[in-house]
Order: structure tokens, then C-alpha cells, then sequence
């Protein structure tokens, strides 16, 4: 069996946390010379190796493995949120790394021709929508949406951020579902439920659809001293009703892992001495079962509709997105038990992911499971972003331990 280099996959992780280094995290947007320079840094590890490493049209990293055995593949995203963490998509994309040297490194393997081949996904992070590399890599992303994109924060747009990175022209690759026995994926948990029961690794059951939707109440913009309040159609006052209504009545059609979120509002004009008379709220919910998030989505929109009929002003619902929820694979995930069962008997649990991952994407082409390690005090997306030395080597010891059983079989 394939066995994990952990000191090495420290070594190599804290390496790529000094590109992009801001205080004890990292600032690696997706195209920016910061995160071009770990794709680079990527590809230079995969040739070390002898895999045919490339950065495609989209900025996927792919490292193909050599041989014609039985081949996994395994990757994360390299990008980070602005100013955030050093192990969001990094401690993936390592230990998929790691994997491909330890599966070269066994001569049992080795001599099968087995492999590792390694992809680090681009813009997972949403910086222009939100996996978009995943989405490109099973054929799901076309043109139009990529003319159409713009970075979040101002940058500009996509097409002209992938020239200055010299990706222009370059082919946008897919993986070959034929080639593969499964794919892992791993990440750090960004939350603290194992932190809170003292477990160690995590293995992912589902991960959840992300639905996103825009809100909109329109009512009559008037003076705040003049008119009386029995006279005002204020905007914002619906709209916080409408969020008083959802706070009510959720509760009853979700999930035991539902959750929502009001992430954003905004008042129109915005002044103290001002009626609103339009407000805008931004509303997201996320689950794994389908039925459960149907069920949610339709109280949502009786709720707007009852806001809309009752006349003080109207309600608007429009969808921004909706993700797909997806169901890890029992074979696949069933390596990732089989090794934390050996090698951390009484520190694992099974359990689903809240947090969208490129997994997701990729399930519906190819067998896919994912492994948790530990963040501590549940923090992520922030450069105080951390997880435990000890966490992060158990973590890769059990990832390639379970990449390891799937390619001997």
C-alpha cells in the first residue's frame, strides 16, 4: 500500500502558503499574478514527478500520470478567497499531489502502472461566478457565460483577466470519465462539529445545493417627516416582514441540516430622512435532499406572493443560481472509512458537508468522496484560517491510504 510523506505534505503546504502570504493566511484571487504563480508552482511539483503537467483556457491545473493502469483522480482548488485562508483548497490540492508521488513512489503500484492524476480547479471560490473550472473540466461551462463574466471585485472581466495571465486562446480541457476509478477530494471542514466532538477526520456523506435569489420590493419613496405612517408604503418595512415570515415559517418545511441566510439588504435611496422605496434583499438556502429543498423553495415563493397580493408594495422573486446537491459515492467513500477505520479507529465520523466543493460537480461524471480535517474554532474563509500540524498528517496518512486501496483493487 501506498503511504503518505506527512512531513512532506507540510513542507509542501507551507511552500505554497508564502505565495500570496497575507498575515497568517493568503491573498490568491482566482487570475491574479498571485494565484497564476501557484498553478505554476503546481505544475513544476507534477513534472518533478513525471506527470504532463498544463494550465488549460480556464486556468485548470492538470497533471496527467503516466502509465495505463487503473487511475485515480484527485484535486481541490489553489485560488482563495480575498484575504482569507491558507488551507481552503491548498490542503486538497496537496494532498492530491502527495497521492500521486506516494502512488509512484509503491513499487506494487508503480509496477501496475497505477496513478494519480491531479487537478487543481479554477475559481471555486466564485470570484467570477463560482466553479467554473469543475464546470469546465465535465463540459458544462459554455463560452457565452465566460464573455458574460466579471470579477466581483471590480478586476474587470474574466476574458481580459485570462489574457493578462496569457491563457488566451488556450483549449479548455475535460476530463475522461472512462479513465477513472474515482475521484477524492479533500479539504479542511470550515466548520467546528469535529473540532466539538473531538473527532479528527470527517467523511463526507453529501454535500449541499447552494439556491441563491434576489428579492425585490418596490413601494413609494416619500418624505420621513411628512408622511404619516399610516400613509407609507415603505419598502423596507415590507421587506423586513417578508424576513419575519421566513424566520416563522421555515422551520416547519426544513431539513435536520437545513439552513438559510438574508446575506444582504439594501435600502433605496439609503437616507435617514427618506421613505425607502425600494429594497433588495439577497436570500440563500442550501440542503442536500432535493425534496427538502423543493419544499423550501415553494414556501418562499407563497411567502413573496402572499407580501406581493397585500398591496402595500410589491414583491419580486428572481432566481441567481441553484447548485446541485450531490450524494458521495458508497465505493469510493467506502476506501476513505475502510482507512480511517484502521488508522483512526475512535477519531472519525461520517457527515455532510454544508460548504459547496468542486466534488459536487464532478460526482455526477465520476465516483467522488471527500475527507474532512478539523478547523479549529470553525474558522474559514478568514486569514486566522488554521487546522492542527498533527490533523493535517493524519488527514493525508488516510487519503492516500484509501486512494491507495481503490487502485489495488
Amino acid at each position: 500500500m501506498a503511504q503518505a510523506n506527512t512531513e512532506r505534505v507540510l513542507a509542501d503546504l507551507y511552500e505554497l502558503r508564502q505565495i500570496g502570504e497575507y498575515k497568517s493566511g493568503v491573498h490568491r484571487p482566482t487570475l491574479s499574478s498571485e494565484d497564476m504563480a501557484s498553478r505554476e508552482w503546481l505544475c513544476a511539483k507534477l513534472r518533478d514527478i513525471g506527470h504532463e503537467a498544463q494550465i488549460d483556457g480556464i486556468a485548470n491545473v492538470f497533471g496527467r500520470a503516466p502509465g495505463d493502469g487503473r487511475v485515480a483522480l484527485a484535486g481541490s482548488h489553489i485560488e482563495s478567497q480575498n484575504h482569507a485562508g491558507w488551507l481552503d483548497g491548498a490542503l486538497g490540492v496537496v494532498y492530491a499531489l502527495e497521492a500521486a508521488r506516494a502512488v509512484a513512489e509503491c513499487p506494487n503500484l508503480s509496477t501496475a502502472s497505477a496513478g494519480v492524476d491531479v487537478i487543481a480547479f479554477a475559481d471555486e471560490e466564485g470570484h467570477f461566478g463560482g466553479f467554473f473550472g469543475s464546470s469546465s473540466a465535465v463540459g458544462e461551462l459554455d463560452e457565452a457565460t465566460i464573455d458574460a463574466a466579471q470579477d466581483r471585485s471590480g478586476r474587470g472581466a474574466l476574458r481580459d483577466l485570462l489574457a493578462q495571465a496569457g491563457l488566451a486562446g488556450r483549449s479548455r480541457l475535460q476530463i475522461d470519465p472512462a479513465r477513472y476509478a474515482g475521484f477524492y477530494e479533500a479539504h479542511i471542514e470550515q466548520g467546528a462539529t469535529l473540532e466539538g466532538e473531538g473527532n479528527r477526520i470527517g467523511v463526507v456523506t453529501s454535500i449541499v445545493a447552494i439556491w441563491q435569489y434576489r428579492i425585490v420590493f418596490k413601494g413609494e419613496q416619500n418624505h420621513a417627516g411628512t408622511t404619516s405612517m399610516t400613509r407609507r408604503r415603505d419598502a423596507g418595512r415590507t421587506m423586513m416582514e417578508l424576513w419575519r415570515r421566513i424566520e416563522d415559517s421555515f422551520p416547519s418545511v426544513a431539513g435536520e441540516h437545513s439552513v438559510w441566510t438574508v446575506g444582504r439588504t439594501v435600502l433605496e435611496p439609503g437616507d435617514p430622512s427618506i421613505i425607502p422605496g425600494r429594497a433588495e434583499m439577497l436570500f440563500q438556502l442550501r440542503d442536500a435532499d432535493p425534496i427538502v429543498l423543493d419544499a423550501m423553495q415553494a414556501k418562499l415563493r407563497e411567502i413573496v406572493a402572499e407580501i406581493d397580493s397585500e398591496g402595500q408594495c410589491s414583491a419580486h422573486l428572481e432566481i441567481i443560481s441553484q447548485t446541485r446537491p450531490a450524494v458521495m459515492d458508497q465505493t469510493v467513500r467506502g476506501t476513505l472509512v475502510e482507512a480511517a477505520t484502521a488508522i483512526a479507529p475512535d477519531h472519525w465520523r461520517m457527515m455532510p458537508s454544508g460548504a459547496g466543493h468542486d466534488a459536487q460537480l464532478i460526482q455526477p461524471h465520476v465516483p467522488s468522496a471527500m475527507l474532512f480535517v478539523p478547523s479549529i474554532g470553525g474558522i474559514s474563509h478568514h486569514w486566522s484560517e488554521n487546522t492542527l500540524d498533527e490533523d493535517i498528517k493524519l488527514g493525508a496518512a488516510i487519503y492516500v491510504d484509501a486512494i491507495s486501496r481503490l487502485l489495488s483493487r
